[in-house]
């Protein structure tokens, strides 16, 4: 017999009789239960929270003027209706991080938003882009459409079945906070984020 058996033995008698591991609570609720109106309502606010810019308006477009940007990095799959006159579509023709970080910003969609968390969930979908696009530039604007919230993070993971695409939670602009508790933005994505919300 070994010291090391020795001591486990010494251990195992100290600590008795082992007990079966308790079964955890698993009564978490699964499925919402407010409106399609309220669900956004509630997204719109927990996103401010976190201190996005969360707008609801009709015309992308404008919002996205609003924001000062003259070049965006835009994914194929983002409507041209969305991108005014006066911003640069620029395409990504796999453009690199320094690349990127000479942009304005970023324009995408989203697959699917968490109204109790106030969350966007990107799957590197054709309206979002490789996860790149909405990490480097210090601008995301992300549009949200309405059918495209739900209320609980479950639900959110039942529409994310079957997605083998990176995915990514995006809570708020980039932000951490040292050991003096001084909020820094910037470090792990960008500063800024806006949200648009569209019916």
């Amino acid at each position: 017999m070994t010291t090391r058996d020795v001591f486990l033995g010494r251990v195992r008698d100290a600590r008795g009789p082992a007990t079966p591991p308790t079964e955890p609570v698993r009564g978490y609720r699964h499925a919402g239960v407010l409106s399609p109106a309220e669900r956004a309502e509630l997204f719109c606010e927990r996103a401010g929270e976190y201190r996005a810019r969360v707008e609801r308006t009709t015309d992308v477009a404008a919002l996205v003027a609003s924001t000062g940007a003259r070049r965006l990095v835009v994914p194929d799959g983002v409507s041209a209706d969305w991108l005014p006159e006066t911003v640069e579509r620029v395409a990504d023709d796999r453009l690199t991080p320094h690349d990127l970080d000479a942009l304005d910003g970023v324009l995408t969609g989203c697959t699917v938003a968490i109204a109790e968390t106030g969350t966007i969930v990107l799957t590197a979908g054709p309206a979002e882009g490789r996860r790149a696009l909405t990490l480097v530039p210090d601008l995301h604007v992300c549009v949200v459409r309405e059918t495209d919230i739900v209320e609980l993070v479950p639900e959110a993971f039942e529409r994310l079945s079957g997605v083998d695409r990176p995915i990514t939670f995006v809570s708020g602009p980039s932000a951490t906070s040292d050991i003096e508790l001084d909020r820094v933005e910037g470090v792990h994505g960008p500063r800024n984020l806006v949200i648009v919300v569209v019916p």
